[in-house]
């Protein structure tokens, strides 16, 4: 077994076991070596230093860490996988942010690009008061915040592979 240290075309830095170096040259002209953060195909081998001086069983200890179980292929899962690892109590905001969110847009008008104007009509007493959402430039949002109309932007949720 071999692990290679990839960078991909956005400077993406990676690792990925090999059974040897014809096996990363295969999988590599079939498509089959990509960037698990941006999906590139255009992968290169990064400078590495070998590991010298490491006894048998810590290598052997490395590669199982890197095997998810007995026969599969070392770090060639069907899908990409979250570089970042997310403790629990992160995995347990970002779901509350996904409820939030999904609560908010399920119970409220879409106004898109109209949501400043909306805004305006609604705290001057033009239209109906309403729980509205859509898109307002950072200029717009600065001046709906001037003439004192309360809003709040939805929660962004953070990319489910970061």
């Amino acid at each position: 077994m071999m692990k290679y240290a990839l960078v991909c075309e956005r400077k993406h830095g990676f690792d990925i076991w090999f059974s040897d170096s014809a096996d990363y040259d295969r999988q590599r002209k079939r498509g089959l070596v990509t960037c698990p953060v941006c999906d590139s195909k255009k992968v290169e081998k990064a400078i590495m230093a070998p590991s010298l001086g490491r006894g048998a069983r810590k290598r052997k200890a490395a590669i199982e860490a890197h095997v998810e179980a007995p026969g599969a292929a070392p770090d060639m899962p069907a899908a990409p996988e979250p570089v970042a690892m997310i403790s629990p109590q992160e995995r347990e905001f970002r779901a509350k942010l996904k409820e939030l969110r999904d609560h908010l847009t399920a119970n409220a008008d879409n106004v898109g690009k109209q949501f400043p104007e909306e805004a305006r009509k609604m705290h001057y007493g033009e239209v109906e008061h309403r729980s509205i959402y859509g898109e307002a430039s950072p200029q717009e949002a600065k001046e709906l915040h001037d003439e004192g109309i309360e809003f709040h932007p939805l929660p962004v949720l953070p990319d489910e592979r970061n």
